[in-house]
């Protein structure tokens, strides 16, 4: 018999969680989106948010959602964030797919800067499973912070798995950040 494949960490302790406590007696804002996590201080990475997380996302005091969906989006989240007074952020980018499928370099500038305005924070940065996308996004906010292709790219396939896409990869390794860093003097 052939022994399981480790899990990740976080995988461990999520399946560990749900089999130990009945995730139906907890209360509605103990519910993150799908792949939440702190991407750094005022910015948060997920899945599209649903109904069962607004409570979770109004205890971050979110100003502002940038999403990477290219579909309308839901009108229940839309009203969430116009009761929530929150702020729609849409750039709308198709995932990295082969052979033709490529996120346009000058959305993920306009992304970016967007995402470092810290007038939008604290911010939420989501797709649809927070994977893909969100994980580019994410990655080439790192390169501007200097971090190593390496630890980039660990994370990215922490996030994306099991389904990490190459083309991703080499997107965040090739990204030129010197025109964001030109246009970001202004914060």
């Amino acid at each position: 018999m052939t022994p399981p494949l480790p899990a990740t960490a976080a995988q461990s302790t999520a399946k560990a969680f749900t089999e130990a406590v009945d995730m139906d007696e907890f209360p509605e804002d103990l519910y993150p989106p799908e792949n939440f996590a702190m991407v750094c201080p005022y910015i948060y990475r997920s899945g599209m948010p649903k109904r069962r997380n607004y409570a979770f996302l109004k205890k971050l005091k979110l100003k502002s959602i940038l999403t990477l969906i290219m579909e309308e989006y839901p009108q229940q989240n839309q009203k969430f964030l116009e009761q929530s007074g929150i702020k729609l952020f849409q750039f709308g980018v198709a995932g990295n797919k082969e052979p033709f499928a490529d996120i346009p370099e000058d959305i993920m500038c306009e992304a970016l800067l967007t995402l470092m305005d810290k007038r939008n924070h604290p911010i939420l940065i989501h797709c649809n499973k927070g994977k893909h996308r969100t994980g580019c996004l994410v990655g080439c906010l790192r390169k501007l912070l200097e971090w190593s292709n390496t630890s980039i790219f660990d994370e990215y396939r922490r996030y994306s798995a099991p389904k990490s896409r190459s083309m991703d990869q080499q997107f965040i390794e090739l990204f030129d950040i010197r025109p964001v860093l030109a246009h970001s003097e202004s914060y």
